[in-house]
């Protein structure tokens, strides 16, 4: 499940790590985005669970796991929420808490000029990334995130920098996994460990060495290594 300025093609270097022998994986992508920027819904994590789950009907899984990026972290514990007897295992990957953001509000107001302003959505990535990536991979990221409808991110926006819903994940019996960047200045090792050891006392979080925001992206072979111990 994507982040916030996210596509479905974005875990493609994270997949071509892995062997397909050992596992099957399904990507998804949120009504509003990418290949369903036309599709009408809420874009709420909600209907993304009822989404995800009708995904896993389709393909015949009666159990899975879950990986999350970002705002997809969030949105992974509401599949978890709707169907705990299903879901294995959880892995976030600079994962949102269940809690939400808990940006200010004048972080709040950039992020929200980012809907309609491409070269916002470019400061972002060169910002989450620790400034230690290309002009170009950044302006790269930016354009792709134009195939998702404003209306989609404004409202996804609203679900995970809003208050969240913590107090309904705290009693969820299900492993959780935490990669976070080195470099993540938003989603730090720190500030991902007491977000989600708050409410997943078990949860293993592991920080992943020269990346930021974007491990899979950034790291991609050392990602899917982690991934696939943890998941399979």
């Amino acid at each position: 499940m994507n982040g916030w300025l996210g596509l479905s093609r974005h875990w493609q270097p994270m997949l071509e790590a892995m062997d397909p022998e050992r596992f099957e994986c399904a990507v998804f992508e949120y009504r509003g985005y990418g290949s369903r920027r036309s599709e009408a819904g809420l874009f709420q994590f909600e209907e993304a669970a009822s989404d995800v789950l009708a995904l896993a009907d389709g393909l015949g899984w009666s159990r899975f796991s879950i990986v999350g990026h970002s705002m997809g972290g969030m949105a992974m514990q509401r599949v978890a929420l709707r169907a705990p007897d299903r879901v294995e295992r959880l892995l976030g990957i600079a994962p949102v808490s269940a809690a939400g953001s808990g940006m200010d509000a004048a972080r709040r107001a950039f992020f929200e000029s980012a809907v309609d302003d491409v070269a916002v959505r470019q400061q972002i990535f060169h910002m989450s990334t620790g400034q230690r990536l290309t002009a170009a991979w950044c302006r790269n990221m930016a354009a792709d995130s134009t195939e998702n409808s404003p209306a989609a991110m404004r409202a996804y926006l609203d679900g995970w920098a809003g208050q969240g819903f913590a107090d309904q994940v705290a009693g969820l019996d299900v492993p959780v996994k935490v990669l976070v960047g080195e470099f993540d200045p938003g989603i730090s090792f720190e500030r991902a460990r007491d977000a989600w050891l708050l409410h997943h006392p078990h949860a293993e979080i592991e920080m992943v060495p020269q990346t930021g925001h974007y491990p899979m992206q950034e790291l991609p072979a050392f990602v899917a290594a982690r991934a696939g111990a943890w998941l399979w």
